[in-house]
Parts: C-alpha cells; sequence; structure tokens
C-alpha cells in the first residue's frame, strides 16, 4: 500500500481521532497516548509536533490517499547518548499488516542517520506487543535485551524490550 511521510497539519485532526481512539493501540504506548482519544487530544498532540524543535525531534504523519493513518517520530537524545534516536510509532488498525510501518520505520531511520548524524536508533516495545516487535525486526532492528518489570501499564507491570539499529 503506497504512503508518504510529511509533517502533521492542524487540519488532520478530525481524520485521526477515529483511528487513533483505540485501546489496542493506546495499551501499548506510553500513557502520554491517551484513550480515549479526543479531538482535544487531536489538537494537542499535532500542535506540539509543529513546535517542536526540529534538529531535536522528527515526527511526522503517516500518510495514505492524503489521510493521515497513523505517526512515526525520531527523538534525538542527549549529553552521552547525542548520536542516538528513539523510535516511536503508531498505525490505525485498518493499515495494520500491509507493510506499512516497516517500510515508514526504514525511511525515518535513513533519514536519521544522514540527516540527524545519528549512529543508533532504538525502541522500546512491550514485551507483549509481538507485532510491533515483528516489525521492528522486519525494519532491521535487532533485539538487544529484554527489561523486566519496567512497564506499568493498565494496572498491570510488564516487560519491555530494547530494540535497536546502527550504521
Amino acid at each position: 500500500m503506497d504512503y508518504i511521510l510529511r509533517p502533521w497539519k492542524l487540519s488532520d485532526a478530525e481524520s485521526i481521532v477515529p483511528l487513533a481512539n483505540n485501546k489496542k493501540i493506546a495499551g501499548n504506548l506510553r500513557d502520554t497516548f491517551p484513550y480515549p482519544y479526543t479531538l482535544d487530544d487531536a489538537h494537542i498532540f499535532i500542535t506540539k509536533s509543529l513546535q517542536l524543535n526540529k534538529r531535536k525531534q522528527l515526527n511526522q504523519a503517516i500518510v495514505v490517499d492524503e489521510s493521515p493513518v497513523g505517526s512515526i517520530s525520531l527523538l534525538s537524545q542527549d549529553d552521552v547518548s547525542c548520536r542516538s534516536g528513539e523510535l516511536g510509532f503508531w498505525l490505525g488498525e485498518p493499515y495494520w499488516g500491509k507493510g506499512i510501518m516497516v517500510s515508514a520505520i526504514k525511511q525515518i531511520c535513513d533519514k536519521g542517520f544522514k540527516d540527524f548524524d545519528m549512529l543508533r536508533i532504538y525502541a522500546r516495545p512491550f514485551e507483549k506487543n509481538h507485532a510491533a516487535r515483528k516489525t521492528l525486526e522486519n525494519a532491521g532492528f535487532e533485539l538487544e535485551g529484554i527489561f523486566k518489570k519496567s512497564i506499568f501499564k493498565n494496572g498491570e507491570i510488564l516487560d519491555s524490550c530494547m530494540y535497536a539499529k546502527t550504521v
């Protein structure tokens, strides 16, 4: 399925609410991604994305047929980790399993390595999120380890994984 990555627009807010308002998505992300996901949440997210320091963070809409269907971000780290970036992503459920996210991850990582001078990009999916883990592996990431009891989400203690891709 064809897609593009592009900066967010305020006009995207109404389009993403029905996709982002999904317990299956929110259940696998940090608590900063709310459920239920409202129009106000979309406006706040997009406004923050537009105000980002473009040298520190790249946050892109994943767009199919001119409509945003998900998000992917790359956050430059600080201090001694300044050549590393953290990857985050989500995709609306109707678009799962179509290869969009694997391709989007490869694309944003290429940009991180080239334009941000990164040497390492990592992601920390929850251990039980097998779909995200497989997506990362298919995009060339390697599992480096599992952090035991590192996540507290929805009243549950979970393990998380460290995946990374380096140049």
